[in-house]
């Protein structure tokens, strides 16, 4: 009997100076010296994120807006159309014909100058410069549109970005205390008071939060490179974010007040407006083009004109039978809409105007559909994030303590204060998720109703 239970001592203790080996020689890949570590948020954090001279949601919009090649070509499309408005408002060029004839047999010959000015009857110049102008108004709608919709999108983006610093962050600073965490066990060990099993939960628990933490850096460098690309930066270019998640529950216009917004000046409901008088527009010129027209004429003609054949003057004398003429002419000439008076054209504008009409009262259906979807996300997101706020993130903080506490005096397992970290962080991750959504559904409010929007 005392030589099996020698026999089972010396493999407990083997056993044990195995597992310390093995943990030690694992544990060679974590930093164990925290005078040396650098705090989590200045190691991964600072990295992308700066409080002081990090970019805000509103300079990130500015910028954008300023260099996208889609924006800038569409303002050089308005600076083309604004062209097209002063060519249409110039009159048409008068014309001046120059011919002759020379007799071949003949001395005689002709010179004849005409000059021809249209006279654009009907109202053409009037309907053909509504038209341009109304271009110019659809063009610039089109723009303002787009910088709507860019805007927005910078924005998610950014507050995407943004979400995940902060998981980053929370990652970091739950590796932190996991590091402070093993070292403690690992005293614990050498000194024989836990076993190395515990050693081994603790570091594969750290471990876990390690790669959890590069799996967030990886999000938020893609976050900020699709940022980028909406700002129109180079890939390598440093790029550092500046901004909170606060004010998200702050009082927003009611809805029926930031529908009728939306109908009044949301740019794409004037763009369709545009749209349609631009329709209308035609329909008019289609119809100038289809009524009488003239221009007037007016020419001088010289003449030399003679016969083979001698007279006599008055003095008696013989001369050639020949003489110049100069003689004036002047007329109109009118375009009479007898055969063709553009109906095909009129009706075909016609049809246009009214398919303008139907998109743009859709588009007004639409417009209030958007705001008040808008509106019933952002009121449930935030009813969300607030629960998380009041009566989940603290409560569970206080967990996690007194889990970590009650386990630190030995009333709890190691297991136990793994399992209380874990819902920890998935609870910090769904809070943050929370106001994300909450920031977006904001978002998507101020883009649907046109509001002015300045978070985070």
């Amino acid at each position: 009997m005392n030589v099996k239970g020698s026999y089972s001592k010396l493999m407990a203790l083997l056993v044990l100076v195995l597992s310390s080996s093995v943990a030690a020689q694992t544990a060679t890949d974590v930093p164990v010296d925290d005078d040396r570590k650098p705090r989590a948020d200045e190691a991964a954090v600072r990295l992308y994120f700066d409080p002081a001279g990090g970019v805000t949601a509103d300079e990130a919009v500015a910028r954008a807006l300023a260099s996208n090649g889609e924006l800038l070509a569409l303002r050089k499309e308005v600076e083309a159309a604004r062209a097209l408005v002063r060519q249409a408002g110039y009159r048409a060029n008068p014309r001046l014909d120059v011919s002759g004839t020379k007799a071949v047999t003949t001395p005689d010959h002709q010179l004849m100058v005409e000059g021809m000015l249209p006279l654009e009857l009907g109202g053409r110049r009037a309907a053909r410069v509504r038209v341009a102008e109304s271009e110019v108004e659809v063009r610039e709608a089109v723009l303002a549109d787009r910088e709507r919709m860019l805007a927005a999108e910078v924005r998610s983006k950014f507050g995407e970005a943004l979400a995940s610093i902060l998981k980053l962050g929370v990652t970091e600073d739950l590796l932190d205390n996991s590091q402070r965490g093993y070292r403690l066990v690992v005293a614990r060990v050498l000194e024989g008071r836990t076993a190395p099993l515990e050693q081994n939960q603790v570091l594969v628990e750290v471990n876990r939060l390690r790669s959890m933490r590069e799996a967030e850096r990886g999000k938020t460098e893609v976050a900020l490179l699709e940022l980028r690309n909406l700002l129109g930066a180079d890939p390598s270019e440093a790029l550092k974010l500046r901004g909170d998640f606060d004010g998200l529950i702050d009082p927003l216009p009611a809805t029926a007040d930031a529908t009728a917004r939306a109908l009044d000046s949301r740019p794409d409901v004037r763009a369709a407006r545009a749209t349609e008088a631009l329709a209308e527009s035609r329909v008019e010129e289609v119809r100038a083009a289809g009524r009488a027209d003239a221009e007037v004429r007016a020419g001088y003609q010289r003449m030399r004109s003679g016969y083979m054949l001698n007279g006599i003057d008055g003095r008696g004398a013989l001369r050639p039978i020949d003489d110049t003429f100069n003689s004036v002419t002047f007329g109109v000439s009118v375009t009479l809409p007898l055969r063709d008076k553009n109906l095909g054209a009129i009706e075909a504008a016609a049809a246009e105007l009214e398919a303008a009409k139907r998109r743009r009262e859709f588009l007004e259906l639409t417009v209030r559909r958007e705001v008040a979807s808008a509106y019933a996300a952002y009121e449930a997101a935030a009813r969300a994030s607030e629960i998380y706020r009041v009566g989940v993130r603290g409560q569970a903080g206080q967990n996690l303590t007194v889990i970590r506490k009650t386990y630190e005096l030995g009333a709890k397992t190691l297991l136990d204060y793994i399992a209380e970290q874990r819902r920890y962080i998935e609870l910090e991750n769904d809070y943050v998720n929370s106001l994300l959504e909450t920031y977006l559904a904001r978002v998507r409010v101020a883009s649907a109703a046109a509001l002015a929007e300045a978070r985070p």
